[in-house]
């Protein structure tokens, strides 16, 4: 099994998503978060004065996964995600242990 968390701009979100969806995934975790990387932020004009925002607004999303279907998820989000500007975001892969379904009981693949 595999963790994938996947940092994105939030206009892509529906758009991926949706890819997910199509590429088999039936859950996902989404939060707000901000941060930044070599996008390092960008200046604004406010009321005529001009700031600095540091930390930029992205999407994470978390997804747990089957390994079989983890090049399918990467390519879903790839395919959506990708701009080709700074800043369209990173995916990170991990493996995951245990999985436990509260409800019912059920572990690892089935409770995926």
């Amino acid at each position: 099994m595999k963790f994938v968390t996947a940092i994105l701009r939030p206009h892509q979100l529906d758009d991926v998503r949706e890819a997910l969806s199509e590429a088999g995934v039936s859950g996902i975790t989404v939060t707000e978060v901000k941060g930044f990387g070599r996008q390092k932020g960008h200046t604004e004009m406010y009321r005529g004065a001009e700031y600095q925002i540091d930390f930029l607004p992205k999407i994470k999303l978390e997804i747990a996964i089957s390994a079989s279907k983890l090049g399918d998820v990467i390519e879903a989000i790839t395919n959506v995600a990708n701009t080709g500007k700074v800043g369209d975001g990173k995916i990170f892969v991990s493996n995951l242990e245990k999985v436990v379904r509260i409800r019912t009981g059920e572990t690892d693949q089935d409770a995926l």
